[in-house]
């Protein structure tokens, strides 16, 4: 698993070759430089150590060779650093996009079953800890092996023997970093989780301040918060842990192998077979040979963090979208006759919503869908807008199968006004204008004065141009619903998906929305969804739901004759507690 997922992220590293060639090339020239300068350096030790008096001359020539290395090493260094920091942007740029393009497609079940803020979470925090990771992966894992083959290749020229034992100790370092890094993985990959669910929580109550509040939750969501934040805390305790662990370890046999090489250096030195300049050399190179080993289980935490977050970002990507629109035809309605054939639907495979449901609607009909909650009305409008498929049966449309139609096209065909409104951080203007984005500022204004929402807009300081906050938080719930109504009037669509549009408006902005509504459906297949059954008895047609069926149709007054279950509804609505 983590090898695929290592791939995937290689893939879109690769995209930018540019900056990894760069990279790479950096690396390779600032460590060469690098490595270079303790080999110069003993020879400048041994020039001093192997004559009776000191030549300045000479020592100041190595002094200003070592001088000019080093300083173009440090500038390829530099030059890593930024294209690197380049690199992990990019990509995780293109990553990011590719995740925002494929949870817009995804259908509206994946929303349902999953924590929103869990999904932000995943888009946001767990990006950014890939980036660290691709950043630390090219700056220590890249440099580290360059800077490990180089010293082992200076190190064979000045003693061959000597450099066995820094090839037998090193498999010990492995071996250890391997064996801890093994078991913090596991709780790195549950530390993002929990971090997924914790952010999820977060935002559900941060959205949901004015239910906490009115409930009196503050307490129970506190312990709730400290509850997941205590289970993230011992997860990311012990993952600390075990990763704090490794670079201890690989430090403690790294320190032995240096106390051996001085040893058997000084020994070697005695024999004859070892200068005292390349014996510093020698040590020189151990260091240069440890220390990345060092440098990169240090970077262990971040490294299994980013792997971890991939892991999560990349269970998005491969889960499943909507089906493609590949092949299907681009549909007009010119009619608005509308038919479920014996459709049955469910939203758990355990609980049955819809059953063999039949239903034709003719064209221009105005069609109101009543029922207690749970009856499926709003699921009626999710199958006939395809947010869900139906597990069997067939919705028509003038005809034609909804499903032989592009998700598109079928959409555009029906304005849709709901209870729950939405609106995004822009203008009024923008905000009406949604549906139709170069729609004049006559139609924008002629479709507010419809919705009976031009006289509000007009008082506002700057008028269609005022700003509104994300969700719409600084308009009242009344007004949000206006501008929605106005959005929906301004595209002017073939038919008509209201909602409970009008439950948030007071009984006599009701009135005048409900006769822009009833200008507004002449001519055009309408279904309105109600609880309110004042507002439908001018329907043509009243089906009346319960359990997923129809138990009830007709006009009001038939329905009010026959004195079923539709007139114990709308009695209801008018009965007073005693």
């Amino acid at each position: 698993m983590k090898g695929n997922i290592l791939k995937r992220l290689l893939k879109y590293i690769l995209r930018h070759r540019r900056f990894a060639a760069g990279a790479l090339l950096c690396a390779l020239f600032s460590n060469i430089l690098m490595i270079a300068g303790p080999y110069i350096i003993g020879m400048g030790v041994d020039n001093i150590a192997g004559k009776g008096r000191v030549d300045f001359e000479n020592i100041l020539y190595i002094v200003l060779v070592i001088l000019g290395l080093y300083i173009v090493s440090a500038i390829f260094q530099w030059t890593l650093q930024v294209l690197t920091g380049k690199l992990a942007n990019r990509a995780v740029e293109e990553l990011r996009n590719d995740v925002f393009v494929h949870v817009s497609k995804m259908p509206l079940e994946y929303y349902d079953r999953n924590p929103h803020g869990d999904i932000m979470s995943r888009l946001t925090s767990d990006m950014e800890y890939i980036s660290e990771g691709i950043f630390q992966a090219v700056t220590q894992m890249v440099t580290g092996i360059i800077s490990i083959i180089g010293s082992l290749v200076f190190m064979f020229i000045l003693n061959p023997a000597i450099t066995l034992i820094v090839l037998i100790m090193t498999p010990v370092t492995f071996l250890i970093a391997s064996f801890i890094t093994r078991r913090s993985s596991r709780l790195f990959k549950e530390q993002s989780r929990l971090g997924g669910e914790l952010n999820g929580f977060v935002e559900e109550l941060i959205g949901s301040q004015k239910v906490v509040k009115a409930f009196n939750y503050e307490a129970r969501a506190q312990e709730r918060f400290e509850e997941i934040n205590g289970r993230l805390y011992k997860a990311g305790r012990w993952a600390q842990f075990y990763s704090s662990l490794v670079n201890p370890s690989t430090r403690l046999v790294n320190n032995i192998t240096y106390v051996l090489l001085g040893l058997t250096g000084g020994l070697a030195a005695v024999a004859g077979r070892l200068s005292v300049g390349y014996i510093s050399s020698f040590l020189t190179y151990s260091t240069y040979f440890s220390q990345p080993i060092n440098n990169i289980t240090s970077v262990t935490t971040q490294l299994q963090t980013a792997v971890a977050s991939a892991q999560r970002v990349f269970a998005v990507l491969d889960s499943e979208t909507e089906q493609t629109d590949k092949g299907l035809m681009e549909f007009k309605s010119s009619g608005g006759k509308v038919s479920f054939e014996e459709v049955t639907f469910s939203y758990t495979p355990d609980t049955r919503l819809i059953s063999n449901f039949s239903l034709n609607v003719q064209k221009g009909t105005r069609i109101a869908v009543v029922g207690p909650t749970g009856a499926g009305k709003t699921t009626l409008v999710n199958l006939l807008m395809r947010f869900y498929d139906a597990n069997s049966g067939n919705i028509y449309i003038d005809d034609i199968n909804i499903r032989a139609m592009t998700k598109d096209s079928l959409r555009k065909s029906f304005g849709m006004v709901l209870q729950d409104t939405w609106l995004f951080s822009g203008t009024i203007r923008e905000n009406i204008a949604y549906g139709k984005p170069d729609a004049t500022d006559e139609e924008i204004v002629n479709a507010a004065i419809s919705a009976n929402a031009h006289s509000f807009i007009r008082k506002l300081p700057l008028g269609y141009d005022a700003l509104v906050t994300e969700g719409g938080g600084n308009l009242s719930q009344g007004q949000r619903q206006l501008l929605t109504i106005a959005r929906v009037m301004l595209i002017i669509p073939p038919m008509l998906i209201l909602d409970e549009a009008t439950s948030s408006v007071d009984t006599r902005t009701e009135i005048k929305i409900q006769k822009a509504f009833n200008k507004l459906m002449e001519g055009r297949t309408s279904f309105i969804i109600a609880h309110r059954l004042s507002t439908i008895r001018e329907a043509d047609v009243i089906l009346v739901m319960n359990n997923g069926q129809i138990v009830e149709q007709g006009n009001h007054e038939q329905l009010m004759a026959k004195g079923g279950f539709y007139s114990k509804l709308y009695y209801s609505q008018y009965e007073t507690a005693d």
